[in-house]
């Protein structure tokens, strides 16, 4: 019965599977998020292709050198031609399993390389990756390679064996390490860095468009982590640890980085915050089964800060452009996680009396990884970069991949005008009614003699008040306007560039240039109600002595003319029926 559940083609190790798929979703939606709009349909169509080309070349070569028989002294396995012709007898279970996992450390780079990556030479990269790279690196991890015999060889029989229980160091260290050297040799987004005249480098911050999209991809990520970590618990009891382990660790992390960013900037950081999550989610992937929740809250406690420093470390002081954190979450945490296992095993770690054996079975193995993974993607990537070319040109950047990758105006509907192509012939015109003829009304008839009880243009001085304020104030000074008789406003949300720049604001530990402060925009057009009377009241409303109160500016009106009516002038302000 426990088989049935836990074994390798149980049910519960299938449904871990399903929710590792999952997470292409939340690294879609926390790409997408943590980058600009002009990009998102980029983004989604990398988090869909490199899970299908993934699945392509693992079939073809990736799950043989990660489930076939050791060759090269044991290094690597031989491609297991079993896959295509053994269907009754091949571990089908271990293969989807597998899959799933390999595409996790493939969808990593995309984030590092976001807004200026060639399409093409993601789906190529992305398959060298599912290809090669992380299934053999995996197979000797879990496929019976040199790394699960290290600590027999090295201290003999009975000893501690690497440990990466669902792949600290196997899948996000590796897809960090990937997305670090993508970052490097594709280079900063446009407008990231600039070096003035001095030599100095200024740092530009470039905020992401949704952190709501983030944020559910962050929550997407971490109920699927239960699947990712726990899908190869042996049983109720194991799981039950693997689960409180995991949660234990994100939810400290997520703590210590908001602490820590709300210490350091003044104010909780809500990006690295959900980058914390994530952090402390990778650093406890290699020791979930092995840890007790002591050890994971450690663990946890040190990935928020870790993550955080990694990441402006990057910014600041290497200026390599990494717009959602890949690299801090998943390489500098990928790391820490394995080595962490050396440290708080519950029977072999450093911190319980087990000795420094572990530790150092922990540290070979990583290295031998993150080797393995820098110089084969070095290489990729480099070839790609002298043939495919790697990064897109300057004009695409600047318009967006979105259009010049895919022909896709925009990811968002409504973020495109296309009121051009709502009709395509007249009969589809919504039909016009109203109680003036439309050849009266518009377009307006001029009168050569008015009637004498009639007011016209010249008759009556109107003004145009053009008020600048702050969003807050808005219903304020509506309700203040009204109370004096303005019947009607044009509202428009704006923004405003004053030579105060605005206040400081931190973004991922850069300051934000405010240049640009969201302000709301009304104009008025008065006859009957006096200009200073306006003026006065809006004075009154907005007034806190504060930079940003606002200005108000008022123009002389020519003429107002209602299109309803053919009304002008006085008339035409008047909202009587």
């Amino acid at each position: 019965m426990s088989d049935l559940i836990f074994g390798s083609t149980g049910v519960w190790f299938m449904m871990g599977a399903v929710l590792v798929f999952f997470m292409q979703a939340g690294f879609a939606m926390v790409e997408t998020g943590f980058t600009r709009a002009k990009n998102a349909g980029n983004i989604i169509m990398k988090n869909l292709m490199d899970f299908c080309i993934g699945t392509v070349v693992f079939v073809l070569l990736g799950a043989g050198l990660l489930l076939g028989e050791d060759a090269l002294f044991g290094l690597i396995g031989v491609p297991n031609l079993r896959l295509f012709t053994d269907f009754e007898n091949y571990d089908w279970g271990n293969f989807v399993f597998n899959l799933v996992f390999c595409a996790t450390a493939a969808t990593i780079v995309s984030g590092a390389m976001a807004e200026r990556t060639k399409f093409s030479s993601y789906i190529i990269y992305s398959g060298v990756i599912s290809a090669v790279v992380y299934p053999i690196e995996a197979h000797w991890v879990w496929g019976g390679g040199w790394l699960t015999r290290l600590g027999a060889n090295l201290f003999g029989e009975g000893s501690p064996e690497f440990v990466d229980f669902a792949g600290s160091a196997a899948i996000h260290m590796v897809g960090g390490i990937a997305a670090l050297i993508g970052a490097i040799i594709l280079g900063p987004r446009l407008g990231k860095y600039v070096k003035s005249k001095d030599g100095k480098v200024k740092v530009n911050a470039i905020p992401g468009h949704s952190l709501t999209l983030g944020a559910l991809g962050v929550f997407i990520l971490w109920f699927c982590w239960y699947g990712f970590n726990g899908a190869a618990a042996g049983d109720a009891v194991s799981l039950a640890q693997i689960l409180a382990t995991t949660t234990v660790a994100a939810g400290v992390a997520t703590c210590s980085t908001m602490f820590f960013t709300w210490i350091k900037n003044g104010k909780p950081d809500v990006s690295m915050t959900l980058n914390g999550s994530l952090a402390g989610l990778v650093a406890v992937t290699a020791g979930c089964a092995n840890v007790d929740c002591l050890g994971a809250a450690i663990i946890g406690l040190i990935a928020g800060i870790l993550v955080v420093v990694a990441v402006e470390f990057l910014d600041l002081k290497l200026h390599i452009d990494d717009p959602v954190g890949a690299v801090g979450v998943h390489c500098v945490n990928g790391m820490f996680g394995a080595l962490a296992v050396g440290l708080f095993d519950r029977v072999n770690g450093v911190f319980y009396g087990g000795g420094f054996r572990l530790l150092i079975i922990q540290i070979i193995g990583v290295a031998a990884i993150a080797a393995w993974t820098a110089v084969t993607m070095t290489i990729a990537f480099k070839i790609i970069q002298k043939t495919n070319g790697l990064r897109v040109s300057k004009e695409e950047e600047i318009k967006g991949l979105d259009s010049t990758e895919h022909g896709l105006m925009s990811a968002y509907a409504d973020f495109a005008s296309s009121v051009e192509h709502i009709y395509d012939n007249d009969e589809e015109a919504a039909e016009i009614t109203g109680t003036v003829p439309v050849d009266v009304a518009v377009p307006v008839q001029l009168a050569t003699a008015p009637a004498p009880h009639k007011a016209v243009a010249s008759d009556v001085k109107m003004t145009k008040i053009e008020i600048i304020c702050k969003q807050s104030r808005f219903e304020a000074l509506k309700n203040a306007m009204t109370s004096i008789g303005i019947t009607g406003m044009t509202v428009t949300n704006v923004l405003g560039f004053g030579a105060q720049g605005g206040g400081k604001e931190m973004y991922r530990g850069v300051e934000v240039q405010v240049n640009l402060l969201p302000k709301i925009q009304v104009e008025i057009v008065v006859c009957k109600v006096p200009v200073k009377t306006v003026i006065e009241t809006a004075k009154k409303v907005l007034y806190t002595g504060n930079i940003g109160d606002g200005k108000i500016f008022v123009y002389d009106v020519e003429n107002v003319i209602k299109v309803r009516t053919g009304e002008e002038g006085y008339d035409a302000l008047q909202d009587v029926e």
